[in-house]
Parts: C-alpha cells; structure tokens; sequence
C-alpha cells in the first residue's frame, strides 16, 4: 500500500501539476523565492521531492510556472472587468491594489522580468510575449479613443499603450522600495492625461 502511494504522484496530470504549482506559490509568498525549498513545496503538495522533481526540473521552473499561472489569472479577470476601455482605470488600480497584497510575487516578478532580459535566459521568451501581448491589448483599446477623438493629441496610439506599460512597470518597482507610497491615484492620473475625454463607467471612482 505505502509503496503505491509513493508511485502516485510520478504521474504527470494536470491536477497534480496544479497541486504543486499552488504549494510554490504559498511557499514563494511565505518565505521569499531563495528561501522557499523544493522540499517544504513538497511537503505542502503532498508529494515526496522525488516526486516534485519529475514534474518540474527546479526552483526556477517552478518558479516560471507560478507566474503564468498569476498571468492567466489576470487576464481572465480582466475580460471580466474591462469591457471597453472606459472601465480601463478602476481595473489597473484594482490590479495594482491586489499586486500589493502579494508584495513577493511582485517583487519576483520584477527580478524575473530583469533576468530574463538576456535573450539566453530560459524565460526570455515568455517575458517577450507576454509583454508584447500586453502592448497589443492597450493599443487596440488605445486606437479605439483616437478615433473617437478621446486619445490626448500628443499621443499614437502605440505610443500610449508602452508608456502606460511602462508607468505600471515602474510604479510597482516604486513602491516595492517605499510601501508608504500612493501608486493608484497616479495610475489613474496617467489615464486621465492619456485619455482627458473619456467617459467615466458608471459608478466608477
């Protein structure tokens, strides 16, 4: 019986990837990424380390997949909460609001993000399309203003779309290195400056 059990968690499905997955991002948020070990995420996944190494190389795979996973969980909740860009800004305060509730996961976020600059670097590629999926979806909103004349004149479209990116980006870093430190009133700011003719969504802030 006990030998079986310990065969168990060999099997590569979904749901124990998911299991796993889970218990690194509780062991991330508790401890830190260099301090969290393969073996307290075994232990909290109900699996022997032997048996986390057979779905997942190392740390930083695990790692890598706790992010995509916080990825997707954006983006669904996005398509949820935003369904013009009217409603735009309440959602990115939301988002950063939720950021800061988890401050390691935002912090080995940003460090991930910076290594994998290099283009050698595992996640390179991940990083590169993630931000450029995230381009593409704030310039397409964007266009959308310019035609109605709500987009500030000084600004195409793509051009709004990396900088609002890149305000996000860098508000984040900001307050990772001074928590006392007002991130959501400037991202909505931005927005205004952006886009100082749209509509407010009803009952938004």
């Amino acid at each position: 019986m006990t030998q079986a059990k310990a065969r168990g968690p060999y099997t590569k499905t979904p749901a124990r990837r998911a299991e796993i997955v889970r218990a690194a991002r509780e062991s991330f948020a508790e401890h830190g990424f260099t301090k969290a070990s393969l073996r307290d995420i075994a232990e909290r996944a109900g699996i022997t380390h032997a048996g986390l190494l057979h779905h997942f190389r190392n740390k930083d795979d695990l790692l890598a997949a706790v992010l995509a996973e916080r990825d997707i969980e954006e983006r669904l909740y996005a398509e949820s909460r935003v369904p013009d860009m009217d409603h735009l800004a309440p959602y990115l305060g939301d988002m950063l609001r939720h950021h800061q509730e988890a401050p390691e996961l935002m912090r080995l976020w940003i460090e991930l993000a910076a290594a994998a600059s290099r283009p050698e670097h595992p996640a390179h590629g991940y990083f590169a399309e993630r931000y450029a999926w995230g381009r593409d979806q704030f310039a397409r909103g964007m266009r959308g203003k310019a035609v109605r004349g709500e987009l500030h004149p000084a600004l195409a479209p793509d051009e709004a779309a990396t900088l609002l990116q890149a305000v996000l980006n860098g508000l984040q870093l900001q307050w990772l290195l001074d928590q006392d430190l007002d991130i959501v009133g400037p991202i909505r700011a931005f927005m205004r400056v952006a886009l100082p003719l749209a509509a407010e969504p009803e009952g938004g802030p």
